[in-house]
């Protein structure tokens, strides 16, 4: 019990140290942590300017983590994200050079932006902590976490996520601007000094590890994983879909409402966290149908009005 509890205050601690300086957008710092907590991640999909990069590096400072960014080009290689093979003339032997994937929160910059063959080199390392590299396997520093962003309005020069990798992904996330007093307040801590590479470490990696397990331990009733089931298969049968959430689409919804339960200071997952997540898990998964695009309509609400239509458990 006391490992929770320093757990819950370690996870208090982290957004509060993220929200001092990323004004205005503390429910996405917290999925962004849910994802940390929990082994997913996230991608996110906003315009240019509003602070993607700053997130994600404020968020490696605060956890005293290892932190690298890969910018995507269409000349990237997937060497350059899972590493290479180089030939150490004095020992005779091949060498592994680490790619942007050893580190322990990496930025793939414009992730669209590159060849289909570079986006998949993500794949492995996403699923299962690992590389290949010439035949070796090479696992990755813990905890892994992988935040991927793209521009959804410049598609000019870009190689959009095939479904299959966009599954990988626990949630679509945006930012988005902020309010005008938020935006002054921001401007006014830059004027003061106080930028985000002020920021400082209040925990390390160890710590992070230790909430992910409690977040593990966070109980789910068979009622509660029926209810996500329910809105998972809801989401398969609705016409307008010609995909639904995947068995893997369940598995993150499951993990994010632990983490939900957990930053709430609950052991045990309610209704109202599958509420909170099923949109941000679900929503980059599903695939509108050709007439359903034709008539504009918007998955989102078709999400909305299916986790409505779910039956809510009795508590």
């Amino acid at each position: 019990m006391e490992e929770k509890g320093n757990a819950l205050e370690l996870a208090k601690n982290l957004q509060d140290n993220i929200n001092r300086l990323f004004i205005g957008k503390e429910d996405v710092v917290e999925k962004l942590l849910i994802c940390l907590f929990t082994g997913g991640h996230v991608l996110l999909e906003d315009v240019p300017g509003v602070g993607k990069t700053t997130l994600a590096g404020m968020l490696a400072k605060s956890v005293g983590c290892s932190f690298g960014r890969i910018q995507f080009t269409p000349d990237t290689l997937p060497g350059d994200v899972a590493g290479v093979s180089v030939y150490n003339q004095k020992t005779g032997e091949f060498q592994y050079r680490a790619g942007a994937v050893m580190n322990q929160i990496l930025l793939a910059d414009e992730i669209n932006r590159t060849a289909p063959k570079t986006q998949s080199s993500l794949l492995e390392a996403m699923a299962e902590g690992q590389v290949t590299v010439d035949g070796q396997v090479h696992a990755l520093p813990r905890p892994f976490l992988v935040i991927a962003t793209q521009n959804p309005v410049e598609f000019l020069g870009t190689y959009p996520l095939p479904e299959a990798q966009m599954d990988r992904f626990m949630m679509r996330l945006s930012i988005g601007y902020p309010d005008r007093e938020q935006e002054i307040r921001m401007a006014a801590l830059h004027l003061e000094g106080h930028t985000p590479a002020t920021a400082q470490a209040v925990c390390g990696a160890e710590e992070v590890l230790q909430a992910a397990r409690a977040v593990a331990d966070v109980t789910v009733r068979e009622a509660v994983l029926g209810y996500m089931e329910d809105i998972v298969i809801l989401t398969r049968q609705e016409p307008r879909f010609v995909l639904g959430a995947s068995p893997r689409a369940l598995i993150s919804l499951l993990r994010a409402s632990q983490g939900h339960a957990f930053l709430r200071g609950r052991d045990f997952v309610k209704p109202d966290d599958v509420k909170a997540m099923a949109v941000p898990v679900l929503l980059h998964r599903l695939v509108l149908s050709s007439e359903a695009r034709i008539q504009r309509a918007d998955a989102g609400n078709i999400l909305e009005s299916l986790i409505l239509k779910a039956k809510v458990p009795v508590e």
